[in-house]
């Protein structure tokens, strides 16, 4: 999205803050219900959910994206292809490395594992695509474009 690394970095913060927060939302809402206590209880594990998610996304999972982005776009492609084709890989490396985290995090028995993986991830999957092409990616764009206007 930047011109640049700093650029780059910015944009990946914001994107990576909002997708944190909705889906935070939504597993709190998925878990608990919408209650009182649901705030506070997703701003508790913000920070290392969202450091964790940072380097995922910054070293691994944006790099690995972009690299197959690469393969099937072309150069004379609309930006549009371009910003889906990433925004899809990015939500389906994110979903999966972190619906794996957090399967591990609250795994109750080794044997009941790979089903709490798959439904973790099923579940997660059908709220972030959505999440990032309607709401947050938009957002994260705007945001982006007032702090780095194109000249």
């Amino acid at each position: 999205m930047g011109k640049n690394k700093k650029e780059n970095f910015i944009f990946t913060l914001i994107c990576c803050a909002l997708m944190v927060l909705g889906m935070d939302l939504y597993n709190g809402i998925l878990s608990n219900g919408f209650t009182s206590s649901l705030f506070i209880g997703i701003l508790i594990p913000y920070v290392p959910i969202f450091c964790i998610a940072l380097i995922l996304d910054w070293f691994l999972v944006g790099k690995l994206a972009k690299s197959i982005v690469a393969k099937i776009v072309n150069e004379n492609d609309p930006l549009i292809k371009k910003v889906l084709f990433i925004s899809f890989f990015m939500v389906c490396g994110m979903c999966f490395c972190m619906s794996l985290i957090v399967s591990i995090i609250h795994m109750t028995t080794p044997s009941e594992f790979p089903l709490q993986f798959v439904k973790t991830l099923g579940m997660n999957f059908i709220c972030a695509l959505p999440l990032q092409l309607i709401i947050v990616g938009p957002i994260a764009r705007g945001i982006f474009f007032k702090m780095y206007p194109i000249n």
